[in-house]
């Protein structure tokens, strides 16, 4: 049978298939049951939630279709305000705060969280510094109005926030390790990190645009060289050559961007739009392969450890779609089958699923759903996967956050923890909680 944590308790973490719950949050209740086999414990940090206001700057103009194999800049043409207003409405801000954006990241090689804490800030916590007692805040004069942040690939050391205008660039610096600092960029760091090393953040780079577009999705490709931005306001998408500090929209369709992820692979990069369609596109050709739905836009996606399976949720369903590639790049040949969640529909009675995040491990799937029955309302649902021949999931049960009426407004797994998934939510609470999912293959 699922676990369903009882109101007004918290769950601390999963035991092959048992959620372990707790009255409150006590990090002396998370070492009983998971300090012991893991070797340490996370606690649970409070933030400043806030409410996403509005964004209604008009999206770009049109730009032609890429076929080169690395972007280069382009120039976009103008077109009236009240043109683009006709055909590229602004986004809904309820929708904003409906679709998954990359609020939180781990580090690739540490156990170090970043996420969004505030309008302008991320909050940066380095689990393994037990020197650490505060965590290190990321905020500058040139990143307001942040939406999201992902570490990058290979490195460990740089950070992405997505912010109004642009994306800023923050690196971890240490004596005899400064990194480069581009030009008319404000350098700005907060405290050491670590304390011991005398280290600190600086913001490095500002990466913008002609549009001067809010920023509201981020997606490293794998090997850390190139970062794909977009805007909800915006029907392109840009990628970006970091080293270059170089940028090249990238377009097909006239909606606007909901979602970008790269594949593990680095061969396929999913791009989704409001109006219910997404591409997916090659990128060493920079072709695509237009999809659509009848069941809203993409909520969610991600990729399976092999680059070979896309799951994405819809925001009128409570059916995902499996996406399997049936050849290897650069065919972007692929079917499309459903992976039904029955529990979601009968028991929780909800209109669709919210976000969506699978770990790297492949083992276990995290996903948050609209509305539903008052008892399982501000859930987070976890499933166990299968993946042979095809993806199927079972419910294992809920994880339930801190404080009254907590909503998750972001989570993401650790796609590099060796002792299982390892799940962080951020809750409205003002809550940001890891969750160990530990099971008997790991």
């Amino acid at each position: 049978m699922p676990i369903f944590p009882p109101p007004g308790a918290v769950t601390v973490c999963e035991i092959n298939r048992d959620l372990v719950v707790a009255e409150a949050l006590s990090d002396d209740r998370a070492k009983d049951a998971y300090g012991d086999v893991l070797g340490m414990v996370f606690s649970p940090m409070p933030f400043q939630p806030y409410t996403l206001p509005p964004i209604r700057d008009p999206p770009a103009a049109e730009q032609p279709e890429s076929t080169e194999n690395v972007p280069t800049a382009s120039v976009t043409s103008t077109i009236s305000e009240f043109f683009k207003r006709m055909i590229f409405p602004p986004l809904n801000p309820n929708q904003l705060q409906e679709f998954d954006i990359q609020k939180i990241s781990w580090n690739p090689h540490k156990h170090c969280l970043a996420f969004v804490s505030g309008k302008n800030q991320v909050i940066v916590h380095d689990f393994e510094d037990s020197d650490a007692k505060e965590p290190f805040i990321l905020t500058s004069d040139q990143q307001t109005n942040v939406k999201a942040v992902e570490w990058r690939p290979n490195s460990g050391k740089m950070i992405a926030v997505a912010c109004k205008g642009g994306i800023c660039l923050w690196s971890a610096s240490y004596p005899g390790d400064v990194p480069f600092m581009k030009a008319g960029v404000t350098p700005y760091s907060f405290s050491a990190f670590p304390r011991s090393s005398g280290g600190r953040w600086i913001l490095v780079d500002v990466l913008r645009d002609s549009s001067a577009e809010q920023v509201t999705a981020l997606c490293w490709k794998p090997d850390g060289r190139y970062l794909a931005s977009a805007s909800c306001n915006s029907p392109s998408f840009t990628i970006w050559d970091v080293s270059q500090g170089l940028g090249t929209p990238i377009r097909r369709g006239l909606s606007n961007i909901s979602l970008l992820r790269w594949s593990p692979s680095g061969d396929y990069l999913l791009a989704a739009k409001f109006d219910g369609t997404f591409h997916f596109w090659e990128t060493n050709t920079w072709t695509s392969e237009p999809w659509s739905s009848s069941n809203g836009y993409v909520s969610g996606a991600n990729w399976d450890p092999e680059g070979r399976v896309a799951l994405v949720s819809f925001s009128n369903s409570t059916t995902l779609g499996s996406i399997l590639f049936s050849s290897k790049p650069p065919s972007i040949d692929a079917h499309l089958l459903p992976v039904e969640l029955p529990e979601i529909s009968s028991l929780i009675v909800s209109r669709g699923i919210e976000k969506l995040a699978w770990d790297a491990s492949g083992e276990r799937l995290a996903l948050s759903f609209k509305d539903g029955n008052e008892m399982y309302h501000g859930l987070v649902a976890v499933y166990d996967v299968r993946r042979s021949p095809l993806v199927s999931v079972s419910l294992v049960g809920f994880i339930r956050g801190p404080g009254e009426g907590a909503k998750p407004l972001a989570f993401a797994f650790h796609n590099k923890f060796k002792q299982g998934p390892l799940l962080s939510v951020c809750w409205s609470s003002g809550w940001c909680c890891t969750y160990p999912l530990i099971l008997r293959s790991h």
